[in-house]
């Protein structure tokens, strides 16, 4: 197997290029046979349904050199099925979870030589996404989809890595429509959040905590990532048709119970943030990040809710866990670690 000249420890959170990708295409009714390729290119029809009405959903999962020395990828099953879910909101063909799991497993073992090294802090960065790919011009879903899986070496998606990192809330801007497509993973849900994004990076923080588009009353998403608190031994977290069910939030939820903490999945007001002990941000790149302050531009108030500049201790305990499993420290009790052989 040849060596890659990658520094792993100042990895970047970017795309790099590796040796293969996956593709398998549904067409007269059917999914087609695996078509292993170098290439970096798609060719469509430019009136693809992907271009013109927005037919494509993504996923983001990772794959992990554990010390052990085996190769483990987080909750394929889960993100299977979200995938799945995805595709039928925007009337897209949904992909068998057999078959997406056999391309997961095949990508990342064909470019098994970019999975990071144990210990490194960085990880193996799996994009499964389909895409319409059938010609139209009035608005009618395709009938001939694309499933494509690339995978990239990934460093932390925070600069800071595990360290608190800041929020805005900013009214102006909302994530999503109420009733709306914010509980799938599509595309439009992302550019519609890249103005807000990069005005919270210009005013120095890493992202937006937006609040619902209704009453703007009660915590949504941080930026493209969940919200979690901590508060008198409990994992809160914002309940919502609009939030995207986070399979990073799933497993911590799973896992604070499992460390004896009560959970609560609830609506959660913005006045609440100011009896929080701890809060994070967490997902498939977010990881479980420290939040170190929260500031509500519109209203001048800044909520701090790390000490001293550091993590919580209830933050680490769930983010040491979480990560203990993915790299085979921590046994997998819940059977949520897929082997690469």
């Amino acid at each position: 197997m040849k060596e890659t000249n990658i520094d792993w420890s100042s990895l970047p959170f970017g795309y790099v290029k590796t040796d293969y990708n996956v593709r398998c295409t549904f067409k007269n009714g059917e999914w087609g046979e695996i078509v292993v390729t170098d290439s970096e290119e798609i060719t469509m029809h430019m009136a693809a349904t992907c271009l013109h009405y927005g037919q494509e959903a993504f996923e983001g999962l990772k794959a992990f050199r554990g010390k052990d020395g085996k190769i483990r990828v987080f909750r394929t099953e889960e993100n299977g099925k979200r995938l799945q879910d995805s595709a039928r909101g925007i009337m897209m063909e949904p992909i068998p979870l057999d078959l997406f799991k056999k391309m997961v497993l095949m990508a990342v073992k064909l470019n098994e030589r970019f999975v990071p090294p144990y210990g490194s802090g960085a990880s193996l960065y799996i994009r499964p996404f389909e895409i319409g790919t059938s010609a139209r011009v009035g608005v009618k879903p395709a009938d001939e989809y694309t499933f494509i899986i690339l995978v990239t070496p990934v460093g932390p998606y925070f600069k800071n890595g595990f360290k608190p990192t800041n929020f805005a809330i900013m009214r102006e801007f909302d994530r999503v429509a109420p009733k709306g497509t914010g509980r799938i993973k599509v595309g439009g849900n992302y550019a519609a959040s890249l103005v807000a994004g990069e005005k919270a990076h210009d005013l120095g923080f890493s992202g937006v905590l937006y609040l619902d588009s209704k009453e703007k009353k009660y915590l949504d998403e941080c930026g493209a990532a969940n919200f979690f608190a901590i508060k008198d031994n409990t994992y809160i977290t914002p309940y919502s048709e609009s939030i995207l069910p986070s399979i990073t939030n799933k497993s911590l939820t799973q896992i604070a119970e499992d460390l004896g903490m009560k959970v609560e999945r609830r609506p959660i007001e913005v006045e609440e943030l100011a009896t929080f002990e701890e809060a994070g941000a967490c997902g498939t790149a977010a990881v479980c990040t420290p939040i170190g302050e929260i500031v509500d531009l519109d209203n001048d108030i800044k909520y701090t809710l790390s000490k001293d500049g550091n993590p919580g201790e209830m933050t680490t305990k769930l983010y040491t866990h979480l990560r203990g499993i993915q790299d085979g420290e921590i046994e997998d009790i819940h059977g949520w670690c897929d082997f690469v052989e």
